[in-house]
């Protein structure tokens, strides 16, 4: 791991008998894009808050760099943050919005004049830097107030849901933008977020929040596709959740079948209940008594019935109904094998497969 930028250390935080924040331990390298991801509630803005300064722990050590910062005010840290209101200054243009910080510290006039011009190319502004916020768009605005921190130079940057005011379009194109501008920068930032699709593009690492907790953190793809909880898994897309029994080995029934994963992890022992998570998209389905097509002979294989299918275009989505009233999700996205005259109907049976290795088996 690249050296150390943030380090939380078994911090909480309390408003009365309100557990907030509860013993989290975190590392964030220098330069990574890290991000805290989970529904409203979670802890994460409170843990953002935390770092910036605006609250201090109840418990715990913060270190920025490897110096505790956890009773040093906001303006002595040297970091910047992003808000979702972008607190913009409207009786000013874009030029004295990105140079107030800078003329506050009493920084040369030369040099804010060079910053600022820098901080615009950067943000791909310099076109408006007369203009006022309210002549910009809401992406226009949201690349001032990223210029605004960023001018200051700050070795970590924490950002807010800085996007959760934009429309859809809008806040993908920003995303891959915000992606780039951070790796040319090459400062620490500090993601708070509530959008799964937006930590997963976005994030070097990913720490999910649940009730102030951390339930898991690290690289998008071992969060998506190897969670350890079942909070986890129902946080980040779509999973569908059977129950199986572990029998010796690495086999788990399910219903009147067994199947092998390759790895049944930890602390389940034989006899015991255990939740099995599987993604829709690693579920295929073949008409039963058809040619198979797409259901492998390697796959562990169930049937059951359509019971609702929604045109998503990029595939369709079916809700499968198996023989003890279960229910699965298959997401069938539309590929160059996809025969096109195929018309899945309600009530048809249905063969369904996955590969074993596919399971996550969750605590």
């Amino acid at each position: 791991m690249a050296e150390e930028a943030i380090r939380i250390e078994s911090v909480t935080k309390r408003f009365g008998d309100f557990v907030a924040v509860d013993d989290v331990d975190i590392s964030i390298a220098q330069g990574e894009f890290f991000s805290l991801l989970g529904p409203s509630g979670c802890g994460k803005t409170t843990t953002l808050r935390m770092l910036a300064g605006f609250e201090v722990p109840t418990e715990g050590r913060i270190l920025l760099e490897g110096d505790p910062v956890e009773n040093v005010p906001p303006h002595r840290r040297n970091v910047n943050m992003v808000f979702q209101s972008y607190a913009l200054f409207e009786h000013l243009d874009v030029e004295n919005n990105i140079a107030f910080g800078l003329k506050r510290k009493k920084v040369a006039k030369d040099e804010i004049k060079s910053r600022v011009t820098e901080a615009l190319e950067l943000v791909d502004l310099s076109a408006k830097s007369g203009a006022r916020p309210n002549e910009l768009s809401g992406g226009q605005r949201q690349r001032v107030a990223l210029a605004r921190a960023l001018v200051n130079r700050p070795r970590v940057l924490l950002l807010d849901e800085p996007l959760g005011a934009l429309d859809l379009k809008l806040r993908r194109q920003m995303q891959i933008e915000l992606k780039e501008i951070q790796r040319e920068v090459g400062i620490t930032f500090v993601y708070v977020t509530h959008d799964q699709e937006e930590a997963l593009s976005m994030s070097d690492r990913i720490a999910v929040m649940s009730d102030g907790r951390v339930a898991q953190c690290g690289p998008p793809e071992e969060i998506y596709e190897h969670p350890t909880e079942e909070f986890v898994a129902g946080f980040i897309g779509i999973s569908n959740l059977l129950q199986g029994r572990v029998e010796s080995g690495n086999r788990v029934r399910i219903g009147d079948d067994c199947l092998e994963v390759p790895d049944l992890g930890d602390g389940h022992g034989e006899g015991e209940t255990v939740q099995i998570a599987v993604r829709p998209e690693k579920v295929a389905v073949d008409e039963v008594g058809g040619e198979p097509y797409r259901v492998e002979p390697d796959m562990f294989t169930v049937e059951g019935e359509i019971e609702s299918k929604v045109y998503l275009g990029v595939g369709n989505q079916l809700t499968l109904k198996l023989g003890d009233g279960s229910r699965l999700v298959a997401l069938e996205q539309a590929t160059y094998r996809m025969k096109a005259d195929e018309q899945w109907e309600v009530g048809q049976r249905v063969t369904i497969g996955w590969h074993p290795e596919h399971c996550m088996i969750l605590s």
